[in-house]
């Protein structure tokens, strides 16, 4: 394998990862997390070297729209007020079985080939030791909640 002219290994993932939970019981009052939140924990990367997570996605599973935020954490047993930080949020679409995909995921920075419309991917990166977090920004239960599902690897 070549090396960079700084000596640098391309990024390289150890093995994949793709998770879906259910939402119907994950809720958090507003974008600041509360103490009486039930954030669901959606990748554990607490024990882990990190991870590059290519696609979030909510998929409906009613007519109503809920909105979902994301967090990350060094917790992985309960999202705390003090260590929880804001990384984005994403709505789910207001037909059964419709598919959002998070759009607002950051750039990377790793160069890619011309592919499509767009000079660049999107990619968000999980620290080592970082938990990512979601909850629908509610302060009641449902049973339409979305699913929220996540892919890409482990390093």
């Amino acid at each position: 394998m070549a090396a960079t002219s700084t000596n640098k290994q391309p990024l390289l993932v150890d093995h994949i990862l793709h998770y879906v939970v259910n939402l119907d019981t994950s809720t958090n009052d507003g974008m600041d997390i509360v103490g009486t939140n039930t954030a669901i924990l959606l990748i554990d990367g607490s024990t882990s070297d990190g991870a590059l997570i290519e696609d979030v996605y909510v998929i409906a599973r009613g007519a109503a729209a809920y909105k979902v935020n994301l967090y990350i954490s060094s917790a992985r047993d309960y999202l705390r007020p003090n260590e929880a930080v804001f990384v984005g949020s994403i709505t789910s679409a207001t037909t059964k079985g419709n598919v959002v995909h998070w759009e607002e995921m950051p750039r990377t920075l790793a160069p890619v080939p011309q592919v499509g419309s767009e000079p660049y991917n999107k990619a968000f990166y999980l620290p080592k030791g970082s938990a990512l977090w979601a909850a629908r920004e509610s302060a009641v239960n449902v049973t339409d909640g979305p699913l929220i599902g996540c892919q890409g690897g482990w390093f």
